[in-house]
């Protein structure tokens, strides 16, 4: 027989699980930020019915048979979601980046993405889009959507797509005898070669298709101030794709490469770090998304000062003449009107960093819980399911103590996540579900 005390606490366990998933809740929030643009409302209830919200009240409503859940001294916001992350990668200053590639198989890799999808959930975000991966991380969304892990709802990609000696190519910096099935999935040298990797990449379960027209930084040996792709493989990779219904993510350095992959109809450029103002206009004028990623400039140029070692070989200086140009340029993006996406471009860390970054760059504190909410939902094309706290879109909420328009700290001290209708964090602290 049990002790009394130990039965208690059993039953207060049974009673916060059955909370934590009724079918019917209701959210006492004391300030509402609900990711459409308006101003923030206050005193409002938000009904919700299994994983969807179903309506906003004024007043602290509490329907019969319904969970209160009370926010009433907190502001609640829409799940944050992240539109660059690589959910296995892990942070450059604690992990040998060649050692780690060669000594790990996607296995490994999937057990990683488990582990970070969860760290990532409990941080906020509770949509991401990972702009490349593999079979691992198609394998972690589906983990995710099935229930057997938890995690933010993902769009992935899989293997970027760029050319032999491109910042994407796996040979780079290694013995080129070596070679592992799979290494070639993302290298596209003609057009012809675009148009298939993208059919396959469809085949294989992407969500969406990423581009690496240009150089970049953390790889050995290409040039991140040079277009590495042809602007006809680029178009052919982004019609194709467009014809599957897939987006296309470009990751890209130097304006005339920007510039000819938004003529092309790139839906976002990934980094931009040397826009022009006339970049940012034909950007503009395209309704072309920039997702800027300075968390990942900040961690990598941190790891090139401190740990060179741990980089890919000869990456370090790139690394230190190349990562503090895009907090340089953030300003010029935002004055320009160009749309804003938020992004982080890391797995393993702190994927709030970049709300610390923008605000340092000059953004609003209302405009980067925008680029976090309304903007990453519309690049993704699921507005009508997430970034707002509306009826018929997904119960995912994220709540903080205190005003995070005043205090935009705040919006890296999360206190509640829900998704989907389930509560993943309460008070701080991971919830029983």
């Amino acid at each position: 027989m049990l002790r009394g005390s130990t039965a208690l606490g059993l039953a207060s366990l049974a009673l916060i699980a059955t909370a934590a998933r009724a079918s019917d809740l209701v959210v006492h929030a004391g300030t509402l930020i609900d990711g459409t643009g308006k101003a923030p409302s206050h005193q409002v209830s938000i009904l919700i019915h299994d994983d969807r919200i179903v309506a906003i009240q004024p007043g602290f409503q509490s329907p019969a048979g319904a969970a209160v859940i009370d926010l009433s001294h907190e502001t609640v916001m829409p799940g944050f979601i992240d539109v660059h992350v690589h959910i296995a990668a892990k942070l450059p200053s604690r992990t040998n980046a060649t050692e780690d590639w060669l000594t790990h198989s996607a296995l490994d890799r999937a057990f990683d993405g488990a582990m970070f999808a969860r760290q990532m959930l409990l941080q906020g975000f509770t949509s991401g889009r990972d702009c490349g991966g593999g079979d691992d991380t198609v394998a972690v969304r589906g983990a995710i959507n099935t229930g057997k892990i938890d995690g933010p709802r993902l769009w992935v990609a899989l293997e970027a797509l760029g050319p032999t000696a491109g910042h994407g190519d796996p040979h780079s910096g290694l013995d080129h005898d070596l070679s592992h099935p799979g290494w070639e999935n993302g290298i596209v040298d003609t057009p012809e070669q675009a148009r298939i990797r993208v059919r396959e990449h469809k085949a294989r379960g992407a969500d969406l298709i990423k581009i690496m027209p240009s150089g970049g930084i953390a790889s050995t040996g290409d040039d991140p101030r040079q277009q590495l792709m042809t602007n006809e493989e680029i178009q052919v990779a982004v019609t194709t794709a467009h014809s599957l219904g897939m987006k296309v993510a470009a990751h890209i350095y130097p304006a005339a490469a920007i510039e000819n992959a938004v003529r092309a109809g790139v839906d976002s450029v990934e980094h931009g770090s040397f826009a022009t103002a006339e970049t940012f206009e034909l950007m503009k004028a395209h309704g072309t998304y920039l997702v800027p990623t300075l968390t990942v400039f900040q961690v990598f140029y941190e790891a090139a000062r401190d740990h060179p070692e741990l980089l890919t070989p000869g990456t370090a200086a790139k690394e230190l003449a190349n990562d503090l140009l895009p907090k340089q340029n953030l300003p010029l993006a935002i004055r320009s009107g160009v749309k804003i996406a938020y992004g982080t471009d890391i797995g393993e860390g702190d994927h709030t960093m970049e709300f610390g970054l923008l605000a340092a760059g000059g953004m609003k504190p209302m405009d980067a819980i925008l680029a976090a909410t309304r903007n990453a939902a519309d690049l993704l094309g699921a507005s009508d399911r997430v970034g707002s706290v509306q009826p018929e879109r997904y119960a995912d909420l994220v709540a903080v103590n205190g005003d995070p328009l005043g205090n935009p700290e705040l919006l890296r001290r999360v206190t509640f996540v829900m998704k989907g209708g389930i509560t993943y964090l309460r008070d701080g602290k991971p919830a029983i579900h």
